[in-house]
């Protein structure tokens, strides 16, 4: 009898674990059948790929989940305006994410490549491109189209700013086909202040819209196994108080001399590169700012109570890194991991599935209370709907005045936006509405052309 009661305890344990671990519920399945798009430089109309977007399965049992995706996400990848000649492809990778990950015993170094896995199964990359300063030559090294690196180097470029020239509207670019993010995984033209024009022509969508006013999504995992959540959270780490911008404890160093231990000047001029202050990683250092939960530690998070890890369920919290941003919403040092991990390395990328784990048939994932962007509006030439990510798809619908529908369009699911072209429609004030089949907005638009 006692066995019988152990084994019910253990299935309902098993169970309950299933239904509430962001680890398993967390994803964007695809259940649909969305293919990847890309744009191609002076093509402004996105081309489709027959490659499967978002995660394909969730596999679980007591110890690990068990992630199948392409790598491909439901948003419009390219075109990459700095010469990268690489396309998204499939990465076809099995990540095995532990449901219970533990804190580190030393400091582990986060590293080029993947780090972390977004919950469309994109990968992250941390804050590096591949190239450093060899001060030997007085040159860079390193990456495409540079010499490579030999001995040691001690600047190492920071890629956000580094490359921004060749990021699509999404924030992202592939290498070798491996399309990642190093940093906020949110639009260009959705920042306060927009540092890329990108949007203007291939317009797409990022994993997720800020919203100051809501807690983050969870957007996905690092290597060892912690969640990632976007740029703002609860400002007490035990789950209440206001919602405010998670903060970055790290701060560009002051060089009063203009100079470089072993590096090029400040604002050094070479070639096309100007090295300001902030091109490499080590122009930063990490200020603590005890007492003021918003401001994360040397990692990038903070041991914390979310919507996905309540009090109830996680009591003593759960480490969780944040997408920093500025206060313009730009990008903000160390941009999402780093520059070491949290916890230690766990995730692994295995060739196939154990037996004996259960497949998640359904997204857990639920479209929140979603509100309705409009831009521009007065609108000339086409209406961009951005709202939240749509985990299902969800219909747009353009309507006059007389309550007549003129124009339709989809939210595709792992997207955040759809384009209306204005070209057919005439002067006016319109109505664009857009509804998931449970709850709809209704957002008023005036077409000026």
């Amino acid at each position: 009898m006692r066995k019988l009661i152990k084994l019910i305890t253990l299935i309902v344990a098993f169970i309950t674990n299933a239904q509430t671990n962001p680890a398993i519920t967390g994803w964007l399945i695809n259940t649909t059948g969305i293919t990847g798009r890309h744009y191609v430089a002076g093509n402004s109309t996105p081309i489709n790929d027959a490659v499967l977007a978002n995660v394909q399965t969730v596999q679980y049992n007591t110890t690990y989940s068990y992630i199948s995706a392409t790598g491909i996400p439901a948003y419009i990848t390219g075109p990459f305006l700095d010469g990268n000649p690489s396309l998204a492809t499939a990465q076809n990778k099995i990540f095995r994410i532990p449901l219970n990950p533990v804190q580190g015993t030393g400091t582990t170094a986060t590293t080029g490549g993947n780090i972390g896995v977004f919950k469309n199964g994109v990968a992250l990359f941390d804050y590096r491109d591949g190239v450093a300063w060899n001060n030997t030559t007085g040159a860079l090294c390193g990456g495409p189209g540079n010499p490579p690196c030999s001995g040691t180097t001690n600047w190492t470029r920071d890629a956000i700013p580094a490359e921004r020239a060749g990021f699509d509207c999404a924030k992202a670019h592939p290498a070798m086909g491996n399309y990642h993010h190093h940093q906020n995984p949110s639009a260009f033209n959705l920042d306060l202040v927009v540092l890329s024009n990108v949007c203007n022509t291939y317009p797409a969508d990022g994993l997720y819209v800020i919203n100051p006013s809501q807690h983050s999504p969870l957007l996905g995992f690092a290597y060892d196994g912690f969640p990632i959540y976007g740029a703002y959270a609860y400002t007490n780490t035990d789950g209440t108080g206001a919602i405010t911008r998670m903060k970055s404890s790290y701060q560009l160093k002051s060089y009063p001399t203009g100079l470089r231990t072993n590096g090029p000047a400040i604002n050094q001029v070479v070639g096309t590169q100007t090295f300001f202050n902030g091109y490499f990683r080590e122009d930063y250092e990490y200020i603590a700012h005890p007492g003021d939960p918003t401001y994360l530690d040397s990692h990038n998070g903070r041991i914390c109570n979310t919507p996905e890890y309540p009090a109830s369920l996680y009591p003593n919290g759960i480490y969780c890194y944040f997408t920093t941003v500025d206060a313009n919403h730009n990008s903000a040092y160390p941009y999402v991991v780093g520059p070491t991990f949290y916890g230690n390395i766990t995730v692994t990328t295995p060739t196939s599935v154990p037996g004996g784990t259960t497949t998640l048939t359904t997204n857990l994932i639920e479209n929140p209370d979603f509100k309705v962007t409009i831009a521009p509006n007065p609108a000339s030439e086409f209406i961009a709907i951005q709202t939240p990510m749509a985990t299902n798809d969800m219909d747009v619908y353009l309507i006059n005045e007389l309550g007549q529908i003129v124009k339709t369009n989809k939210i595709l699911q792992g997207s955040t936006l759809s384009i209306i072209e204005t070209d057919t429609i005439y002067n006016g004030i319109y109505f664009v509405k857009v509804t998931d089949g449970k709850n709809d907005k209704t957002v008023k638009v005036i077409i000026n052309k």
